[in-house]
């Protein structure tokens, strides 16, 4: 365990019962932890009896901290590098330390484990052939609302990660964006007492946030179905370019958006954008 290299260790999302016993292994081996918060990961460490040093890794001190963490790993230091939970560097610091190390000819070494957006994905009963990831939306409500409106034509199934402070605003933007009608997967606390898997079209899982306070706490994946998935009253995939080409040969711009809406599930607005790119063809 003395090699000199950088271990990237996934710590559980919340049952502490869920850490690997390779994971005990190096954290309790290594001449040094990065710790998101040490406050946080001191739990963990005296749960496994684990004694080695650690030191705060976090968003803004990384850019201090990288070089004097390469120069410890070039120095023949072992370290391992943790985030509050789950695998570090998906929605959490490490990307500048990870980069550098490489750079720098340091060993990288993977020690994996828990994931939230995997847990959740895994458990969605969505499709899982094709995902992608997308992290935090933005914080703030244009930004997120561009952010998510650019996202809906796409096919595969999206994963987010959002707080319990803009969970209610996030599912109002998505239910804008993607239409009410899209399928959806709430799920909060994972691993958690209060573990919540919850599958149904996005606006029922925005009414559960806003009418239940319990719901409104705790950290969450939401996973939505691609655009593909759209289905019409017959449950057949519906074109929505195609639909709309189709509406647009008898009806005006605005009314053919609207009868696609009641069709798709998805908003107006949307489906009005998509019909003056198709009418500009």
């Amino acid at each position: 365990m003395k090699q000199a290299a950088l271990y990237i260790v996934a710590t559980p999302i919340g049952n502490l019962a869920d850490i690997g016993q390779r994971a005990i292994e190096v954290l309790a081996n290594v001449d040094l932890i990065a710790a998101e918060d040490t406050r946080h990961s001191r739990y963990l460490l005296q749960h496994y009896n684990i004694r080695t040093p650690a030191q705060s890794y976090h968003e803004h001190n990384e850019e201090q901290q990288t070089p004097k963490l390469i120069d410890k790993l070039l120095a023949g230091m072992s370290i391992a590098l943790v985030s509050d939970a789950g695998t570090p560097l998906l929605s959490d610091p490490g990307y500048r330390l990870v980069r550098a190390a490489h750079e720098a000819g340091i060993a990288v070494i993977p020690v994996p484990g828990p994931c939230a957006a995997i847990a959740a994905l895994s458990a969605s009963g969505l499709p899982t052939d094709r995902y992608c990831f997308y992290g935090f939306p933005p914080a703030k409500t244009v930004a997120r609302q561009h952010f998510f409106e650019s996202l809906s034509k796409i096919d595969s199934t999206l994963v987010f990660y959002e707080s319990s402070h803009r969970i209610v605003d996030s599912l109002y933007d998505m239910v804008a964006a993607f239409g009410e009608a899209r399928e959806a997967v709430l799920a909060r606390e994972l691993t958690k007492t209060f573990e919540t898997i919850r599958k149904a079209p996005l606006a029922e899982l925005h009414t559960l946030v806003v009418e239940s306070e319990q719901q409104r706490k705790g950290e969450f994946v939401l996973i939505l179905a691609g655009s593909g998935s759209v289905k019409d009253e017959n449950s057949t995939t519906v074109d929505v370019d195609q639909l709309l080409r189709i509406l647009l040969q008898e009806l005006p711009l605005s009314k053919a958006s609207q009868v696609a809406a009641k069709i798709t599930g998805m908003k107006k607005n949307q489906l009005y954008k998509i019909a003056l790119e198709i009418q500009s063809i």
